[in-house]
């Protein structure tokens, strides 16, 4: 399996509406390593990595994000996998 790795910021109303616990079991669910955490400014930051699939599927859901989400736009950075975050987790 081919591993993909994307470095993610999401802007709108993404902190105060569960985006990164929703966020963290959409990407176990896909079964994709990294991090998400909220940034100073109101956004979040995003790391997902592994399958070229899995990581596509978190892209498109940071689309919408959790359902009181109101996403403003998606920055997607490809990045060289690094295969060091072998879990999802939220990070603070």
């Amino acid at each position: 399996m081919e591993t993909t790795r994307a470095h993610v910021i999401v802007t709108g109303t993404v902190q105060g509406v569960n985006f990164r616990a929703n966020c963290r079991d959409q990407a176990r669910l896909a079964k994709v390593g990294g991090w998400v955490k909220n940034l100073p400014d109101g956004s979040v930051e995003a790391i997902f990595e592994g399958s070229q699939a899995g990581v596509q599927r978190m892209i498109s859901w940071c689309y919408s994000g959790p359902i009181h989400a109101k996403v403003q736009h998606v920055e997607v950075t490809w990045q060289e996998p690094t295969h060091r975050e072998p879990t999802f987790d939220i990070a603070w």
